[in-house]
């Protein structure tokens, strides 16, 4: 006799891995190739140049605020949200135009960092990595545009998934290739070898379908404020009138849509954004300093956190992918908020540990594994809240409310180590995690109040 019930669940998860064979599913593996690449080639590895050309470490930490433009991307995001490319749009559509503008930005800006002398044209190669960086961050902001208008919400886990492991890859490109190449040959090889690797992001573009977008064209202009805008404000020039009623459209209108969908409860979701990271990126801080300071080596620091930590993190954000589509977001967000707070104590264990590497693969291995499956969940519960008419504006200020509290806090780490030590560190980071648990935990409630509502 079939047992009809095992059968349908080994269908369910047959159906969960089937997403990640969606061509869609796949092509985030290469966006997130060409997101992931320029971070680096205008954080940690120009620091690295500019230190071996003599900049002096202060001005090294003045440039380092280049990568800050990624936390505010929100600000133009409006304009990549509305405004078409001309003639480039009507070829490739909105989202894949301005993808693709931002990939050129990117090229354009690593070639000229590339033919900069940090010696004698620092201000030039300043200017050239701020242009890689607003270019960088636009890219990011179609990307995430694209991938939600582009699949459903139950793939959204999955396209988070390809789109980490894709970015972790670029990374890895950007930092440990370029100092390969820079060791062997010269920065500016090492440079120009980056900029070409950006046309994987190209190619894809051109490969990608253009989704179907809400609001597109003119449409905004039948919004409800901004026909009221228009009506009583008659009597204002008409170019003054067109301008305010983009504005409105394009900026107020994403804000107030948010709060108008989700009522009492926005602020609530506002709040879960900007604690969930707070634990892990707060922790991220004092990590290689912890390492060095217990006394492994540079190439156990590598070997173990750089190339076994990436596959562990890769393994978690598939999994996360394929758990969102089978037992929903919440759920595996509520999981992983508790093993992100709790593999930060498994840090203040090793902190009290004497520096054994099997203990650093244990660590790393649940701390990677919960962060993988952290960053697939809470991608696609991202993508779940946005209106895909305003996708971009939406995405943007979440992601952007997402790193900027978490970035600020990090930013004391040192103060707490020095007058505490890892432990209690350590220790501290966990409980930063408790907020984000007690919030998805309620939000997770009243999703299943709501849906109860409804079946009655």
């Amino acid at each position: 006799m079939v047992d009809l019930t095992q059968s349908r669940s080994e269908s369910t998860w047959r159906e969960s891995l089937g997403v990640y064979t969606q061509p869609r599913v796949i092509a985030m593996l290469f966006l997130g190739f060409s997101a992931g690449l320029p971070l680096l080639l205008v954080f940690g590895t120009l620091s690295a140049w500019l230190r071996e050309a003599g900049v002096d470490r202060s001005t090294i930490g003045y440039i380092s605020w280049v990568a800050i433009l990624y936390a505010f991307k929100f600000a133009w995001a409006p304009l990549v949200d509305r405004v078409p490319i001309p003639l480039v749009s009507s070829a490739l559509g909105h989202r894949r135009s301005w993808m693709l503008l931002a990939q050129i930005g990117v090229i354009g800006a690593l070639t000229m960092m590339a033919t900069s002398d940090p010696d004698t044209q620092l201000s030039i190669l300043v200017a050239a990595a701020l242009l890689a960086a607003f270019s960088s961050a636009t890219q990011d902001i179609s990307i995430d545009a694209w991938r939600i208008e582009a699949a459903v919400v139950e793939w959204q886990g999955a396209m988070a998934a390809t789109y980490q492991i894709g970015y972790r890859v670029g990374m890895i490109a950007a930092g440990a290739g370029a100092l390969y190449l820079a060791e062997f040959y010269s920065w500016s090889v090492a440079y120009n070898c980056m900029a070409l690797l950006m046309l994987v992001g190209v190619v894809t573009t051109f490969c990608i379908f253009e989704p179907e977008r809400q609001g597109a064209g003119g449409a905004w202009m039948e919004e409800e404020r901004v026909v009221d805008f228009l009506e009583r404000y008659a009597h204002l020039p008409h170019r003054l009138r067109s301008v305010a009623a983009w504005f409105i459209g394009a900026v107020v209108c994403p804000f107030t849509d948010f709060f108008a969908r989700n009522g009492r409860v926005a602020l609530l979701i506002l709040a879960f954004i900007g604690v969930f990271r707070l634990s892990d990126i707060t922790m991220g801080v004092m990590a290689n300093p912890f390492y060095i300071d217990m006394g492994y080596t540079k190439s156990d620091i590598a070997s173990v956190t750089k190339v076994f930590g990436l596959i562990m993190t890769m393994g978690g954000a598939v999994l996360g992918g394929l758990l969102v589509a089978r037992f929903g977001v919440m759920r595996i967000l509520l999981l992983s908020a508790f093993m992100v707070a709790l593999t930060n104590l498994t840090f203040a264990w090793l902190a009290s540990q004497t520096p054994e590497i099997s203990y650093l693969v244990i660590v790393i291995s649940a701390d990677n594994l919960s962060g993988g499956m952290a960053g697939s969940a809470f991608i696609a519960y991202l993508s779940g809240l946005t209106n895909r008419a305003y996708t971009a504006t939406q995405y943007a200020l979440f992601s952007s409310l997402m790193l900027l509290p978490a970035k600020f806090l990090g930013g004391f780490s040192g103060n707490i180590v020095d007058a505490e030590g890892y432990v209690f560190f350590f220790s501290y980071a966990a409980g930063l995690g408790i907020p984000a648990i007690l919030l998805v935990s309620y939000l997770l409630y009243r999703q299943k109040q709501e849906t109860q509502g409804n079946l009655r």
